[in-house]
């Protein structure tokens, strides 16, 4: 089963994956691939800025960092006019270096799903991807060993994914993986789509 994680900006999607991953991974289910928590800093009156992006790789928990507001890598002297983000005019300036580092975490993961020994194991997996973005799904760029991996649809190993994508992207995520994985179940993060998610890895709701 294909998950497509959606919904508008600022709707708590990667901090309810982070806390469904934590919650799978203790109670045995593997979970593979990367989440990308945001980076922020106190504005006045209680408030909270976003700075950047980072990722934290899974299920070893690297954290790398990953996109930074453009005007502040700028600023900070990271800016890079030749990148894949600046090339498709994002919001966030995504650094080059930050996306084959996680290219090459999933080419470790599809590297792993060859092994043979692997294949017959029982244990529940889930591969997650946060997010699938303009770079993916527009440019064919960015993620690209992810969307290799998601292309591929269910597998012995990961017999699941759930993947992040913005509402007016999710067209495009269906129907560029929704037949490898015999369709693909949009969700919301919320309590269904957490038991939705936990049945589908052979876990009780």
């Amino acid at each position: 089963m294909l998950f497509l994680l959606t919904g508008d900006v600022q709707i708590g999607k990667t901090r309810w994956l982070e806390r469904l991953a934590s919650e799978l991974s203790a109670e045995g289910c593997e979970v593979a691939g990367v989440v990308a928590p945001g980076v922020w800093r106190a504005a006045g009156e209680g408030g909270f800025e976003k700075l950047g992006i980072d990722n934290v790789l899974l299920p070893d928990g690297e954290r790398v960092a990953f996109a930074r507001r453009r005007d502040l890598a700028r600023a900070e002297g990271s800016f890079d006019p030749e990148s894949q983000s600046e090339a498709a005019q994002l919001v966030w300036h995504i650094s080059d270096d930050a996306l084959a580092r996680v290219n090459a975490h999933f080419g470790l993961i599809a590297e792993g799903m060859r092994g043979g020994a692997e294949e017959g194991e029982a244990r529940p997996r889930l591969l997650v991807v946060d997010e699938l973005g303009r770079l993916e799904l527009e440019r064919g760029c960015g993620l690209v060993a992810a969307t290799e991996l998601l292309a591929r649809g269910a597998t012995a190993r990961f017999p699941h994914a759930l993947a992040v994508v913005r509402d007016w992207l999710l067209p495009r995520a269906v129907e560029r993986f929704g037949a490898a994985w015999g369709g693909a179940r949009a969700i919301s993060p919320d309590d269904g789509a957490r038991g939705l998610v936990r049945a589908a890895c052979g876990l009780a709701s």
